[in-house]
Order: structure tokens, then sequence, then C-alpha cells
């Protein structure tokens, strides 16, 4: 029997201090050539296991083979000048000095492929691989060549797609395509984003899911925060649209944010990803916390369409500080479970 409320996570987990500077986001790599490809399969090797220690049910790479969560992924296509860089609002929120689209964008070889077979031979678990969305990843570059958010994001989703492939032939379970834009750029999510994100996912036999969060818990996104009032409704924009997609499941942010949980009920049939654990904060929840937040989700999602989560990824926070949050998701699952069955 499936297990009802499979814990996950949304994304990253922190880098080990020999391979990138701790609690610093899309910091440097401190290893090269051999030595560093050995650093990141050990750093995987590492991140599973305190997955596994922790009891989460679906577990991933915690992107450790990424520096960034996109250009990470860009940096092996053709068509992306990363010496010729240009500076970009990102989301609306901050600048970023971003790499530029300079020709026609190609995928020669697979990106993440071998890094999903080797976390595939060391677990029986279901595997989960994050890969950036088209949306977002148009939303890290500077295009001067297509001149056409919508065009270089058809290109985008068509070279995702490639790679989904390949991952899923590898072995993954679930892949889940980041799209952190998804919550600022309303009309052309309903316009062409959504479609953009089927053709990345055209094909696929296993799973696929959305992540659409607030971001990271860095200063620019947590004052972004502060401006949206006392209710975040931005998911209410996309979920009519999101309901009648392809996608299987749907990851968001609910803990400690203002979203409305009542807003869940526009995706009623989805599996939803629950953020029930706060990125933004070194605080470790409390396994009551957690249950609290899955309680209030259960109104709306039925019980075996809900995978308990963490808002973000929490590459910035302490090591001890994740595994703590690790914890505390298992531990406040395993609560509502015992009540769903008594």
């Amino acid at each position: 029997m499936k297990k009802i409320l499979p814990t996950s996570t949304a994304g990253s987990l922190p880098k080990p201090s020999w391979l990138a500077q701790p609690e610093t986001l899309w910091s440097e790599w401190k290893l090269q050539g051999e030595e560093l490809a050995e650093g990141k399969r050990d750093a995987l090797s590492l991140a599973l296991h305190e997955q596994q220690l922790a009891g989460i049910d679906i577990v991933s790479d915690g992107e450790q083979s990424r520096q960034h969560f996109v250009t990470t992924f860009i940096e092996h296509l053709d068509g992306v000048d990363f010496e010729k860089r240009e500076t970009v609002r990102i989301r609306n929120r901050y600048d970023a000095s971003v790499p530029t689209v300079s020709s026609a964008v190609s995928r020669q070889k697979p990106v993440f492929v071998e890094d999903a077979r080797y976390l595939r031979a060391q677990t029986d678990r279901p595997i989960k691989w994050a890969l950036p969305g088209p949306m977002t990843m148009i939303d890290t570059l500077y295009d001067a060549h297509y001149k056409s958010r919508e065009k270089l994001a058809w290109e985008f989703a068509g070279i995702l797609n490639q790679e989904a492939r390949e991952l899923e032939a590898a072995g993954v379970d679930i892949i889940q395509f980041d799209e952190p834009a998804f919550n600022v750029f309303f009309d052309e999510v309903n316009d062409w984003g959504i479609a953009t994100l089927e053709r990345a996912i055209e094909g696929l036999k296993c799973e696929t899911a959305v992540h659409i969060c607030y971001g990271y818990g860095i200063k620019a996104n947590t004052d972004w925060k502060k401006t949206l009032g006392s209710e975040w409704r931005q998911y209410e924009e996309i979920f009519p649209r999101l309901q009648a997609s392809s996608i299987d499941t749907i990851s968001l942010e609910c803990q400690n944010s203002r979203v409305p949980m009542e807003l869940l009920e526009l995706v009623r049939g989805k599996k939803v990803m629950v953020g029930a654990i706060d990125v933004a904060s070194h605080d470790i929840e409390t396994p009551e916390q957690v249950a609290d937040t899955l309680r209030k989700a259960l109104k709306y999602v039925d019980a075996d369409k809900l995978c308990p989560c963490t808002n973000c990824g929490m590459a910035p926070l302490p090591r001890h500080v994740a595994r703590g949050k690790l914890h505390a998701l298992t531990a406040g699952a395993e609560i509502v479970r015992r009540e769903l069955a008594g």
C-alpha cells in the first residue's frame, strides 16, 4: 500500500563546507576538475543519507551538483555567452549580472543524467529531480538573439523535455520544474507560461511537479514579502489554469506565509506539495507546528493527494538547522497520519 502523506523537500540542502562556503546561496566551488566531480558525488551521497536518516520518503540529490538552480543547467547549453554579461531585474525584485543569449540555444549532451543514475543506484526510495522551468530560465538571462521572452521560453521548453525524458529513463520517479517566476508574471503565465511547461513534460510517463514559491530566504525575497500585505493571493492568478493542465503536482509555500489555505481548493484533484517548513528562518519547527499546517491544508486537499514538504530549498541554512527541519517535517507528518488512521 502506498504511504499516505509522503514527505519530500522542495529543492536544495546545505552543501558541506569542503565543497562550497556554508550558509551562502550560490557560493563558488572549492574544488576543481576531477576532485570537484568526486566531491559533488560525495555530497550527493551525504545529502541522501541525511534525508534517509530523517525519514524523508521521496528523496533527491539535495541539488549538491548545482551551484545555481538555473544557470548550472544553462552552462551546459550552446548559445549562451557567460563572458558577455548584462544587468537585469530578476522577477522585478533585485538586479543581477547574467549571461547573454547570443545565438540559437541547444543542448548537445545530458546535463544531470549521470548524477541521477548515481542517486538511483544508491536508494530504493522514490527519487525526485528538479529542473528550472522555462519562464524562470528566461528571467535569469539577457536575450540578445530571440528578443522575445515567449520564443526563448519555447526553445528552452524543448530542451528541458530532452533532459526530462533522459532523466526518466535513468530511473527518476518525479521530475519537478522550479517556476518562482509564476508568482510574478501572471499574464504571461496564463498566456504561454503554462503552455511552455506542458511542452517541457510532453511524453513523460513519470510524475511531474511544478514548484512555485516566494523564493529562498534571502533579503531581497523577505523584503518583497513585506510589501504583499496581509494576504498573499498570487497563487489565485494561476491556479485555475494549472488545475486544467497536465502537471501532476503543485508545490507551494505555506509555513509562516500569508497564503490563504482556501486557495488550494482551486487545484482540487491535483497532488499538492504543501510547504510546512519555513526556509527563511533558523527556528526549527516543532512537529506539532508542521502537523497544524498539514491539518489546515487537508480541509482543501484530499489526504491521498497531500505531500508534506519544505517551502523552498534550504541551501542557505546551517546544516544542523536543515537537519532539524527535516526531522520536524517527518515527525509532523506522522502525527497527522496517525490522526487520519485513528
